[in-house]
């Protein structure tokens, strides 16, 4: 019985340590984590991602970024100087067809972006050229040598703007920070039909135009939409309409403004001399015809053909000065005088079209201050440029007179919904208050 005892409290007790020994062991080997719980919840972190910088298509951030412009005489390669680009690609340079792009049109003033790697040889990843704000070129100069052309997107919006006449058209329109772009289209649509250099306070306007617009920035005028000008408390309407011909513009009876040749050969500006048979010459000293217009500009003005026709003469004389003489037609022929310089290209016998660029505005010959003269022919003899009566062009064709009329009703409706400003108002903006 003893001994039945003893068994059975050695079974118990090998038992009791047969079970302390698996929980040590399951103690022992639980990971850390198992070993005590959380008591607190995990706290949310919030990252925000930095987009990248990119320019021209390209991540920037890790560039180094330079702009400039072309300078006088630069040639592209010297664009690179103090750059380091392999020699492999710089003999590609060479072999560039022109019709890819062709380097002889590097202009001065031209903007270009350089991006090159943060290293001590400030190697080169591209140059990008930008020929106007649309319009730009990538020479992508790693490893191997790609052009890449690009364009920006143009957006296109739409304006009216009204002003009243305070002094002259120029500083009305000026004051309210429109450009002169816009301000030479509107008096070349009415050229024939108003003298803009004799205007009176109180004279006013209405435009719808188009804007075009490159990344937020005003790039250019588009189409004129309508125009209301009243001068001296008389209506004038100008209205687009395309006959096939290309855009033009018509009065509400259908009848052309434009004439056979501009009014103007340069922007609006101040006419400093008009035509007369007895002027007192400011440089001869003597009274003499001067059968011309003389119009104030700064030196480099574009001077622009009135219409199209042949170069008669394009040269220097002592009097003249760098001019050139234009036949329009067997009727009429045109002169320029007094150039700083002759455009590039013009030469006796060369065809130019109707507002081409034909020389730029100086004071060579017998001049005094930087003007253009501007002498015009009928029929062999020298008459007022701004008095002579011109042909109009086209009126409006039988068969686009239920079109064109349709213009007329929604544009004329347009802009009589265009309020004019008060005087007052327009007399504060002029003064800038």
């Amino acid at each position: 019985m003893q001994h039945l005892k003893s068994k059975k409290a050695l079974v118990i007790f090998l038992l009791g340590v047969f079970t302390l020994g698996i929980i040590l062991l399951l103690t022992v080997s639980l990971p850390p984590s198992y070993e005590q719980l959380p008591t607190t919840e995990t706290q949310r972190v919030e990252i925000n991602i930095v987009e990248p910088t990119v320019m021209f298509g390209m991540v920037v951030d890790s560039l180094h970024i330079t702009e400039d412009v072309v300078k006088r005489n630069q040639r592209f390669t010297d664009l690179l100087e103090g750059y380091s680009v392999s020699p492999a690609v710089y003999q590609q340079l060479h072999f560039v067809p022109r019709n890819v792009f062709d380097f002889r049109k590097i202009a001065m003033n031209k903007k270009y972006t350089i991006l090159s790697h943060r290293d001590s040889m400030k190697t080169v990843k591209a140059l990008v050229y930008e020929a106007n704000p649309i319009d730009y070129v990538i020479f992508h100069l790693e490893d191997t040598l790609w052009v890449e052309p690009c364009q920006r997107e143009v957006v296109t919006e739409e304006r009216a703007i009204t002003g009243v006449v305070q002094s002259s058209l120029a500083e009305t329109i000026g004051s309210m920070g429109i450009t002169h772009e816009l301000t030479n289209r509107f008096v070349d649509i009415f050229a024939w039909q108003i003298d803009f250099q004799r205007l009176q306070k109180g004279d006013q306007f209405k435009l719808i135009y188009e804007e075009n617009m490159v990344e937020g920035q005003p790039i250019g005028i588009g189409k004129i939409i309508g125009v209301y000008f009243e001068h001296f408390g008389n209506p004038y309407y100008a209205f687009p309409f395309d006959q096939g011909d290309g855009l033009d513009y018509f009065n509400e009876d259908g009848q052309s403004l434009r004439k056979a040749l501009l009014k103007y050969p340069i922007e609006f500006t101040r006419i400093s001399s008009r035509y007369s048979r007895n002027r007192f010459h400011p440089v001869a000293k003597v009274f003499r015809p001067h059968l011309g217009t003389d119009f104030a500009a700064d030196t480099g003005t574009p001077i622009r053909t009135v219409g199209d026709g042949i170069v008669l003469e394009a040269r220097y004389n002592g009097n003249n000065g760098n001019y050139v003489k234009i036949r329009h037609n067997a009727t009429y022929t045109t002169q320029y005088l007094h150039m700083s310089k002759i455009a590039t290209g013009i030469k006796p016998g060369m065809k130019v079209r109707q507002g081409q660029v034909i020389g730029f505005v100086g004071s060579t010959g017998l001049a005094k201050g930087s003007h253009l003269c501007y002498r015009f022919w009928k029929n062999g003899v020298q008459v007022d440029a701004l008095k002579v009566e011109l042909p109009p062009s086209a009126p409006i064709k039988d068969e686009s007179i239920s079109s064109f009329q349709q213009v007329v009703i929604e544009t004329t409706s347009r802009l009589d919904a265009i309020a004019f400003p008060l005087l007052e108002e327009q007399e504060t903006l002029a003064s800038g208050k």
